[in-house]
């Protein structure tokens, strides 16, 4: 007996939560019917981004859903509008990373948009100019927003689709871009990147008036700090504008060309912290001032009044060395005018903060 009503219990229980469900469903199947039934009101666009300098606004998005009548929604009963095709249309717009389309339960048309995201500007031979954002993909300048991000010019094409060498250098100009911008010290300190007929970079910085030669889009990080070590170690002692170009497209140095060969007036740097070389010379030690070499004219020899009176004979050893600054003298005249002499800075084994918080030197 007991057993019976066991299993009586047992199947009251699921005729139970089966009813339960049924009812469920029901109930969903009618709003979903309900829904379908009922007509889109209105559009609402939201934006999402890093900030809130946006190169799109609402009124695009919504000219971009409603310019085509078979698929403009408002009016249309909600179940026969196509998600898919809207959300293909909103992301026609070049500035559109991705669109995002559904309805609430007010039968509102809700479009969630992510922009892209510039890193770099680019002006080409021609003059053109447009974004690039992290992926490579080419963005077209606004009239409403200009993107806060590096500048590079000479781009070699304005062809959409780039061949192997160009692609190679965009990769490279986004890496750099990148780098940049999430670096406030940097952002601050470089004007304009200027990309060379070799295909390689250099940058006019804000602060002192030389030419730095970054050389191939590579090892980026630490091109900058040790470029920013120079800055701390070198400059800050010798005088930031004392050089026409820096260097840093070598390993482990930075050379620099001076200008017009004048010595710095500061005194050199430590010996631990800065070694700097002149090129073409024989080293110094631990300074970036150029040796001149000035020769030292030899005094008149005095006419002999009385000729009877013969001065003594030089010796062979005077000669030789009278004869010999002679020929220095006419060797000297006859070199070609100096090279702007330069020198070679080998970072120490100091580590450099290069956080955003990093101040200008």
């Amino acid at each position: 007996m007991s057993k019976a009503r066991t299993i009586f219990k047992r199947l009251a229980t699921i005729v139970l939560w089966g009813m339960v469900l049924t009812g469920f469903v029901i109930l969903l199947v009618a709003a979903i019917q309900d829904k379908d039934a009922g007509k889109c009101k209105s559009i609402q666009v939201k934006f999402e981004g890093k900030d809130d300098n946006f190169f799109i606004e609402a009124k695009d998005i919504r000219s971009l859903i409603t310019k085509d009548k078979n698929l403009n929604p408002i009016g249309k009963s909600i179940g026969d509008i196509n998600i898919r095709q809207l959300e293909a249309a909103v992301d026609q717009d070049p500035w559109v990373k991705n669109a995002e389309i559904y309805f609430d339960s007010q039968q509102k048309l809700n479009v969630k948009v992510t922009q892209r995201e510039p890193v770099a500007r680019i002006f080409t031979f021609s003059g053109n100019s447009f974004y690039l954002d992290e992926s490579g993909e080419r963005i077209p300048v606004s009239t409403r927003y200009a993107a806060r991000v590096p500048v590079f010019t000479g781009f070699p094409t304005d062809a959409e689709k780039l061949q192997q060498a160009d692609s190679l250098l965009a990769t490279q100009i986004v890496e750099m871009g990148r780098y940049i911008s999430k670096d406030a010290f940097w952002m601050a300190q470089v004007e304009q990147l200027v990309i060379t007929d070799d295909r390689r970079f250099e940058f006019i910085p804000k602060l002192g008036d030389q030419i730095i030669t970054f050389g191939e889009g590579t090892d980026i990080e630490k091109k900058f700090n040790k470029l920013l070590a120079f800055y701390k170690e070198g400059l800050n002692k010798v005088g930031w504008n004392n050089y026409t170009r820096i260097n840093i497209a070598f390993e482990n140095e930075v050379v620099c060309t001076r200008k017009d060969g004048i010595a710095p007036m500061q005194p050199p740097p430590a010996q631990d912290s800065l070694k700097l070389v002149v090129a073409d010379e024989p080293p110094i030690s631990d300074s970036a001032v150029a040796t001149e070499h000035v020769p030292v004219k030899q005094p008149a020899h005095a006419a002999i009044a009385k000729p009877v009176v013969k001065p003594p004979a030089p010796t062979k050893a005077k000669a030789k060395t009278q004869k010999g600054k002679e020929e220095v003298k006419k060797e000297k005249a006859a070199a070609p005018p100096k090279q702007q002499p330069k020198a070679v800075y080998k970072p120490g084994n100091k580590s450099v903060n290069t956080s955003k918080k990093q101040k200008t030197p």
